[in-house]
């Protein structure tokens, strides 16, 4: 604590926010995996399973939009403290006894973990943009991919946790233990976390919700298409898949989702290396559209070989791992542009409508892998997988060729 003291305010800053952001992360990706094993195993369907998770995505859309207000409102400090609180409540909601855990009961701690999810996230993209000046665009772009891809990373170790605690403590008791630890957390940011982060001084409109920059709402809509296509085979086609198919036991499917996501954090992490190798200026909209239309190529790939061979694993998991790395690197990049594109008086605003459409990607991408998977198979997910990364590619087409924030258009 005394170290931590001792640091630069903005560095202390970004490792409080980043720490908060890691933590919430664990939990929210043992949750996820908790959720969709325990119910698979109580005899769930695919279509069942993506309902529970109907809540979660449809308050992440709702509170992107809104949190970004409260946030320019009240400060990210006191959003990001209200996001780690309702996950501790969320995880209260679910270590009750087995009886209570009705489809109504567990979407309703689903719709909180949703909210919290989505408060957190917003509240940390947004903040590493104030702790930084402007003419500081690849310090930027590092510290952002720092932060997204080991958050990234974290939450495929919260798989992995989430299979392990499932094995070890049983569903009740590894949620009640999640709830716990994060309450810790929680206490700790609320002493930690500088209190006027974010907060905008001017009055805000409720038409100020929804950004009036062209280049942002192409982003955001590129940002749909790209997230949907990894949901709709990752959340829960792949790991049903995984267990149905090729008899995975829980700790088999954990720690394969836990292994891909770390791996795609770390490459996240790794992006600016990657796609500003070639330049000294940052990369923009043209870099986008380049790697999504090269990403679309990987999931028609893979769905070709399962075609040939539906038993085939290498066609399947080695796909997925390639898949993994450019969408990681596709992944990184945006997250980078919305950052840097945003307005520094009211960063929160344009980063909360940008996420609100990360958050209906996942939302359509969850629902369509359950439907999917259970009407036409896994080989249908990943071809919608493909047209939704080249539309993403073709709407990236037209945005911004630079990197550096586009002018303000009404």
């Amino acid at each position: 604590m005394r170290r931590l003291m001792q640091l630069p305010a903005e560095v202390r800053q970004y490792l409080v926010v980043t720490g908060n952001y890691w933590s919430f992360t664990l939990t929210d990706g043992a949750l996820r995996m908790l959720v969709v094993l325990h119910f698979h195993q109580l005899g769930y369907s695919p279509l069942q399973i993506a309902g529970l998770f109907l809540f979660y995505e449809f308050f992440g859309v709702v509170t992107n939009l809104l949190g970004g207000w409260l946030g320019a409102r009240i400060g990210l400090n006191r959003t990001m403290n209200i996001g780690l609180a309702l996950q501790v409540l969320a995880l209260g909601m679910l270590a009750v006894p087995t009886g209570w855990l009705t489809v109504g009961w567990v979407m309703a701690a689903q719709a909180l973990s949703g909210i919290a999810k989505d408060l957190n996230k917003m509240s940390a993209k947004s903040a590493v943009k104030l702790l930084l000046p402007d003419e500081q665009q690849g310090a930027l772009y590092r510290w952002v991919a720092l932060l997204t891809g080991s958050k990234n990373a974290l939450k495929g170790v919260g798989f992995f946790l989430g299979a392990g605690l499932l094995a070890l403590l049983g569903f009740r008791g590894a949620v009640l233990a999640m709830a716990i630890a994060l309450a810790l957390v929680w206490l700790l940011s609320l002493r930690l976390l500088r209190r006027d982060l974010g907060r905008t001084k001017g009055k805000l409109k409720f038409r100020d919700l929804l950004s009036k920059s062209r280049a942002i709402n192409l982003l955001s809509a590129a940002r749909l298409c790209l997230f949907a296509s990894r949901d709709v085979w990752f959340v829960v086609a792949l790991p049903v898949y995984l267990s149905a198919v090729f008899g995975w036991d829980v700790w088999s499917v954990g720690a394969f989702m836990a292994l891909w996501v770390i791996g795609y954090g770390v490459v996240q992490a790794r992006a600016p290396a990657v796609t500003g190798r070639r330049s000294s200026h940052q990369p923009g909209g043209r870099a986008a559209a380049g790697w999504a239309l090269a990403l679309a190529v990987v999931p028609a790939l893979i769905a070709l070989g399962l075609m040939l061979d539906g038993q085939s694993r290498w066609a399947l998991l080695g796909g997925l791992l390639v898949f993994g790395v450019v969408f990681a690197l596709n992944s990184a990049l945006h997250s980078y542009l919305i950052v840097s594109w945003a307005a520094r008086d009211a960063v929160s605003l344009d980063v909360g409508f940008y996420y609100m459409s990360n958050a209906a990607g996942r939302l359509l991408g969850t629902l369509l892998s359950g439907w999917v998977y259970q009407q036409y198979g896994l080989v249908a997910c990943l071809w919608l997988s493909a047209a939704l990364v080249l539309a993403a590619g073709l709407i990236s087409l037209a945005l911004p060729a630079g990197a550096t924030r586009p002018a303000r258009c009404d």
